[in-house]
């Protein structure tokens, strides 16, 4: 559910009436990038690192970023006091901006449209704990260039639907015999203690959660390998995790109707689960950046 209050170019406002020009570049072309990031009690959670996710999307699509991350960060801070601290996330827009009319190739001296709003943080269910999600499989279809957190979603958009129609949590993507990602997840598989998640690189976006995965799994002393998994490895893996920036990790335990391992969330799902609140609370104290 939405906060009341966003943040749109320069000034905190009602989100209920928060408007941009229908001529923005977001809006006719899907010209933007994006990120989300969560809050734990009035603090945003890897603040450098979403920032730093957002500058590169922004300079591969031939934009620099509108603001330092100091000011990111006091973006944050605001609206996460204006909507009652706590527990929340956060949507952060940066779009081309509006110009007067339709052009493919953009012209120069365009204002970024910067938007930003909060929505409460809905914590994983002690079911989900307990019992894992369900997810299904299905082609890749999205564009070439899945590093670069655009909001041109739609095939995300259709693969998400696709597994909520038939009762699952997520879709999980192949491409060519190979798994990419979630259509808004990152995947690891677990096989005899071992973690392997697909290697950065145009193909899958470059997740700031799969990053705490592989601190964590070093200071765990779990095996952790950056490598590329054939769906056959997929099917056969003792256990299947999805990682995204609102809850953390979470485990599969059934795929096309398959059980996954056991059925139930896995060992070492269940160490990287603990560790991963661990440092939620280590990071309280600590400056957002």
């Amino acid at each position: 559910m939405p906060l009341p209050i966003c943040y749109l170019n320069g000034q905190y406002l009602p989100l209920a009436q928060a408007a941009v020009s229908p001529l923005d570049r977001a809006f006719l072309f899907a010209d933007a990038v994006y990120e989300v990031l969560p809050v734990y009690a009035g603090r945003a959670f890897r603040l450098r690192e979403h920032f730093d996710r957002l500058a590169r999307s922004l300079k591969a699509i031939g934009m620099q970023a509108p603001l330092t991350h100091a000011e990111w960060a006091e973006v944050c801070r605001q609206l996460s006091e204006r909507n009652g601290g706590g527990d929340m996330y956060l949507y952060i827009q940066v779009s081309r901006g509006a110009e007067f009319g339709r052009t493919h190739a953009w012209p120069a001296g365009l204002t970024p449209t910067i938007f930003a709003f909060a929505s409460a943080l809905e914590a994983i269910s002690a079911q989900m704990l307990e019992r894992g999600v369900a997810a299904v499989t299905a082609a890749d279809i999205r564009w070439a260039r899945r590093d670069i957190k655009s909001t041109a979603l739609l095939a995300n958009v259709m693969l998400k639907k696709m597994s909520a129609d038939v009762g699952a949590f997520e879709t999980i993507l192949l491409d060519d015999g190979y798994l990419t990602e979630g259509s808004s997840t990152s995947v690891h598989v677990v096989k005899s203690g071992i973690i392997r998640t697909p290697p950065n690189g145009r193909q899958i976006l470059p997740g700031t959660t799969r990053d705490v995965v592989d601190e964590l799994a070093a200071r765990q002393n779990i095996a952790n390998q950056a490598c590329q998994v054939t769906e056959a490895e997929l099917r056969a893996a003792d256990e299947i995790w999805l990682g995204f920036s609102t809850r953390g990790v979470l485990a599969v335990t059934s795929l096309d109707g398959a059980a996954v391992g056991s059925g139930l969330p896995g060992p070492v799902f269940r160490r990287m689960h603990a560790a991963f609140e661990a440092y939620v609370r280590e990071l309280a104290p600590t400056p957002a950046l």
